[in-house]
């Protein structure tokens, strides 16, 4: 109870599900590897830009629908029928080696994405609702999602392993099986009082549904603090979700620069290297995203926070590509998780900053369009990214985005 009394919540069973959740779902040992991957079976950066600007084009197709559905449906369907979709999505890129075939792994990967997107925060957020805990909702949120972190750095460190035992970068994406299912399963038990409220599935309360839903949807965004927070965190966002994964080469070239298993293929050397980078790159993230009210309290408002963070970020981005064109990639590494620990102080910090004028009942429908925005700033310039990393280099890709 004193810790109770210290947070103004209690650390219950349903926050230990929410952290766990968290924690397998970023059991993604492909996630530190995916572009490494292409790059070994010959795709090139502009292929690269294709394939991540085609998921974020579906994203941004499927996930106001998907809003709709969750708000409507029910919330614990949709994020199972999320965690089906992914399974599809790594037994095709475990098996697959064209361009075509990753085009459609791609394609359940953005539908998985779509259904989940926004839809687990506002379960989380209607439980601090229900609770009277709402005030908490930066701390709390901070808190579980540090727990994704955590998930993500150990699982960076045992992809990094499997890859260095096993030689082949096809066994990460099967071994991201297991944790997606067990994740499903923990889905599965979560109480049927997050499930939003849902109607019987005929044709007529389906339309009235959906007709009151986008009603109330509207009205929300017809505020201008919720218009203002929502394109803050989603320029950061896109940008930060369009240059995150080209981290793994600048990795790479840190990798074969350093004296360090100088007798083993190049695709070892480099997996141990990405492995410990992103290890700890993922505890620093998860160190920042539970310090995020701390962050916020530093400014005189939220805004003023996600403003600071916004243009550091940038500045971040565009110290990397300097470095990296210089020759200085070690360095460039250390501007690059400036900029991941950035994104995860100000997730927190935005969803409590919008959550603050959405209506409860829409709440993650209005999360589904602060994504859909950021998809369209990422599919843009992953695009831009891929065709001038092809054309140039990837230095001055960095340096043009940022």
């Amino acid at each position: 109870m004193q810790k109770r009394a210290m947070e103004g919540y209690e650390k219950d069973w349903q926050y230990k599900k929410f952290c766990a959740y968290g924690f397998l779902k970023n059991q993604r040992f492909y996630e530190s590897f995916m572009l490494l991957y292409f790059l070994h079976l010959g795709i090139s950066y502009l292929q690269i830009g294709i394939l991540y600007s085609i998921r974020e084009i579906l994203l941004n197709l499927f996930e106001i629908p998907a809003g709709f559905l969750s708000d409507t449906l029910g919330r614990k369907k949709t994020m199972i029928t999320s965690f089906i979709l992914y399974i599809f999505c790594f037994i095709l890129f475990s098996v697959g080696e064209s361009f075509g075939i990753f085009i459609l792994a791609f394609i359940f990967y953005a539908l998985g994405d779509a259904f989940r997107t926004g839809t687990h925060k506002a379960m989380i957020y209607d439980y601090l609702k229900t609770k009277g805990w709402e005030a908490y909702k930066v701390d709390y949120y901070g808190q579980t999602r540090s727990w994704s972190q955590r998930g993500s750095a150990l699982s960076s460190l045992i992809a990094g392993g499997i890859i260095f035992l096993s030689g082949a970068y096809r066994w990460v994406f099967i071994l991201s099986i297991l944790p997606a299912f067990l994740d499903l399963l923990l889905l599965a038990s979560y109480p049927k009082a997050l499930d939003g409220k849902a109607v019987v599935l005929n044709k007529e309360a389906l339309g009235e549904t959906f007709r009151t839903t986008w009603k109330d949807f509207a009205e929300s965004f017809r505020r201008p603090k919720v218009l203002r927070a929502i394109v803050n965190t989603s320029v950061y966002s896109g940008y930060y979700k369009a240059l995150k994964d080209f981290l793994q080469p600048v990795i790479q070239a840190m990798a074969l620069s350093l004296p360090f298993f100088t007798t083993e293929p190049e695709e070892k050397r480099t997996a141990v290297i990405v492995g410990i980078v992103y290890f700890i790159l993922y505890l620093l993230t998860s160190w920042s995203s539970r310090n995020a009210s701390s962050l916020a309290r530093r400014f005189s408002s939220t805004a003023g926070a996600l403003n600071f963070t916004l243009l550091s970020g940038l500045m971040a981005g565009f110290g990397a590509g300097i470095l990296l064109y210089f020759g200085y990639p070690v360095v460039a590494v250390l501007f690059y998780v400036l900029l991941y620990m950035i994104e995860n102080g100000r997730k927190p910090i935005g969803m409590g900053y919008a959550t603050d004028y959405i209506k409860q009942e829409v709440l993650a429908t209005a999360l589904s369009a602060e994504s859909q925005l950021k998809t369209i700033w990422s599919a843009v310039l992953i695009f831009i990214t891929g065709f001038i990393a092809d054309r140039f280099s990837l230095s001055l890709a960095l340096i043009a985005i940022s």
